[in-house]
């Protein structure tokens, strides 16, 4: 049973359009990907699946039935607004959270002892959370989302504030979650650890969906006019080259293409004419991050032309 289905939602704040259409199904276990930029109905929709808000129209299923009390203690949830009580002693404030998802007080501080050594925070058990740094915090909001060991861990923004070392066992954690057929999604700016991470992943742009599909075929997707060389020659003059970047190791070249010239004819021009030498040639698959950009301005570009217009 697929933990997460969203058919169709929409919801509006009065005159502002936060979802305009959103559909997508996430998959038990592995982690996805929810993708988009600022404003773009990422943290609404995350609400509506999770009950905060209604949404006007479409359908949402959680765990085979709507949202509510009843699956609400099989989610874990990390928000970008940190939720924590601040007055509240670090332990006492994760005893207090856990037991709003069902879990004893003894229980919950039996776990608690694993958890706080391995995100080196056992020496920190008496401070007041509002005396611990910034990082220390993000770290004690995951245990609480976490603690109750849910079926299904939503996390917005899980690396802010983090050093490298604790971003490594974050992405340790939600890996081990993800092998233990748990589900995981995950909101992030950070694209390069959606690369490392993720296997599906939705882009929402504008309140719609942009981008749904497996990490590797959104990539794909996108590869078409930029190849990759090993060799020797002038690779600048070849019809619909339109510039030729050296890359880290002497003989590798990335040639990016114009709009109307494929790979496989820049390989068939390289192959006619002996004046080049290919050893290793590849298509070149764009970063999410290049992704993110393009569609993101591509979409903007639109709607600025389509205001033009109207106007």
């Amino acid at each position: 049973m697929d933990p997460l289905i969203i058919e169709h939602i929409a919801k509006n704040f009065g005159q502002t359009v936060a979802v305009r259409d959103v559909s997508f199904r996430v998959g038990a276990g592995g982690i996805f990907a929810l993708l988009g930029p600022n404003g773009a109905g990422k943290t609404t929709t995350i609400r509506m699946a999770l009950d905060i808000f209604q949404p006007d129209r479409g359908t949402i299923r959680l765990f085979g039935g709507p949202p509510g009390a009843q699956a609400r203690d099989r989610i874990g949830y990390l928000p970008e607004e940190r939720g924590l009580y601040r007055n509240l002693n670090l332990v006492e404030c994760l005893v207090y959270l856990a037991g709003l998802k069902g879990l004893p007080p003894n229980e919950t501080r039996r776990r608690l002892d694993a958890w706080l050594e391995r995100f080196d925070l056992a020496a920190h058990t008496n401070k007041q959370v509002n005396d611990l740094s910034r990082g220390m915090q993000q770290k004690a909001q995951f245990i609480a989302a976490l603690i109750h060991e849910p079926e299904l861990l939503i996390v917005d923004e899980p690396f802010a504030a983090l050093d490298p070392v604790n971003t490594r066992l974050i992405k340790e954690v939600m890996r081990e979650w993800a092998a233990q057929g748990r589900t995981v999604i995950m909101s992030t700016h950070q694209m390069h650890l959606v690369e490392e991470l993720a296997e599906r992943m939705v882009m929402i742009n504008r309140g719609e969906v942009v981008l749904y599909g497996t990490v590797a075929e959104v990539r794909q997707q996108f590869a078409a006019h930029a190849m990759l060389i090993r060799g020797q020659g002038q690779f600048g003059p070849l019809p619909g080259v339109v510039a030729v970047e050296p890359q880290h190791e002497p003989g590798h070249y990335l040639l990016r293409l114009d709009e109307q010239t494929t790979p496989q004819q820049v390989l068939r021009a390289l192959m006619d004419q002996a004046a080049y030498t290919i050893e290793h040639f590849a298509v070149a698959l764009p970063s999410l991050d290049e992704i993110f950009v393009r569609v993101v301005a591509g979409e903007q570009g639109q709607a600025q032309n389509q205001e033009e217009v109207l106007a």
